[in-house]
């Protein structure tokens, strides 16, 4: 290869690279379709959870449905997707459940393994945990 060609092959590689780097975290998740695959493997790990299972009670068969949905445009939506989340903001969604740590981690925990169970790379599950804990004041304790 000429030095010609490898600079411009370099320069295309790191064009590349920085398209992926721009690309949302939503089109990195896989978008609405990857995203309902890591919803369905949250739900999954977080109904049988011994730490969390109580708060999900009043999820019942016939509701699972309009719930998927709201984690979905929730998730979506804060990954950069284009859902709309139209759901109760987190504080009054969560007032009154008085939340703990141990609790926030479990639910957490499940989290990435639902992402690891989707081949979510490493970027994008520090980026979801980032975007978790900034919203932990909107959850615990309330």
């Amino acid at each position: 290869m000429t030095s010609t060609a490898t600079a411009q092959s370099a320069t295309a590689s790191g064009l590349r690279d920085r398209g992926a780097a721009a690309s949302s975290l939503y089109e990195r998740l896989g978008g609405a379709r990857g995203i309902a695959a890591i919803v369905d493997g949250i739900i999954a790990l977080h109904l049988p959870n011994p730490l969390i299972k109580t708060r999900f009670a009043s999820v019942t068969p016939d509701r699972m449905p309009a719930f998927k949905k709201t984690v979905c445009d929730f998730f979506g939506a804060g990954s950069g997707g284009p859902e709309v989340y139209t759901g109760k903001d987190l504080v009054t969604a969560h007032k009154g459940m008085n939340i703990n740590e141990q609790e926030l981690v479990a639910a957490v925990d499940d989290i990435v393994a639902a992402l690891d169970r989707n081949g979510v790379g490493q970027t994008e599950k520090n980026e979801v945990v980032a975007i978790l804990y900034s919203l932990k004041d909107q959850v615990l304790r309330l």
